[in-house]
């Protein structure tokens, strides 16, 4: 489901951004605060490389994974268009084709670890990025701010207007502590055409998210939550 979710989105996800460039250059900017100057990165949740690309005009060598391979093969066009190499796979988060010890940081933003829907299958997908990082590696996530969404449990997404006028809303229909997202997009050509995705997310707490990852290994993480347009955690592999 998730990975036709993004299939679907692959071939319009940057009119979400009013300027998708500039936004890639953003992200990159507040994320490399994070991440040492050299370091090879995974972004195991690359999408069409909103981060990776912005990360590799850095200067920084970085591998992109993806559940979608619509989206992956996107990303290295997108980014070859940009001057830079993006090698880009279809991988499960949960299961990485990589050796041990291959990257020093690993990458999983966008609140792509919450279309994870239990607690094990976040606890393999974050094992697998602790096998994947050299010691001393950092891992870093981003999600949506579920420790104040659980409380609200909002309904729907204020819309927002993209690129030659592509309007974007999301219904939430909620099942405890999961919802499944609705994506609505209308695009306007002569009559408005609706294009309608659905996906589903944990609405996992940062303290959740913590714990899981000790759990896998990691030494304690620590959360930021204004640098980044979404909390952000930290961790270092030992």
């Amino acid at each position: 489901m998730t990975g036709a979710f993004y299939d679907g989105l692959a071939g319009t996800y940057d009119l979400m951004f009013p300027d998708w460039d500039a936004s890639m250059a953003r992200q990159a900017s507040q994320l490399a605060e994070f991440i040492p100057r050299g370091a090879r990165v995974l972004d195991c949740a690359c999408g069409i490389g909103t981060q990776a690309i912005g990360l590799a005009l850095r200067g920084y060598e970085v591998v992109g994974t993806d559940l979608s391979p619509k989206a992956a093969s996107r990303a290295v066009v997108e980014a070859s268009a940009r001057g830079v190499t993006l090698p880009a796979f279809t991988a499960d988060m949960r299961s990485l084709p990589f050796a041990d010890a291959s990257f020093d940081v690993v990458l999983a933003a966008d609140n792509a670890l919450p279309h994870l829907l239990t607690a094990q299958d976040v606890l393999a997908a974050l094992r697998e990025m602790r096998r994947v990082l050299r010691p001393g590696g950092r891992l870093i996530l981003s999600t949506r701010d579920y420790d104040a969404i659980r409380g609200e449990r909002p309904l729907s997404t204020p819309p927002s207007v993209g690129p030659g006028r592509v309007v974007w809303f999301q219904l939430w229909h909620w099942d405890g502590d999961q919802y499944e997202l609705e994506m609505f997009r209308l695009h306007e050509a002569d009559s408005w055409r609706v294009v309608v995705g659905k996906a589903r997310y944990w609405a996992i707490t940062r303290h959740e998210i913590t714990e899981l990852a000790e759990r896998a290994g990691f030494d304690y993480g620590e959360w930021s939550l204004h640098a980044y347009y979404q909390p952000l955690f930290v961790a270092a592999n030992g």
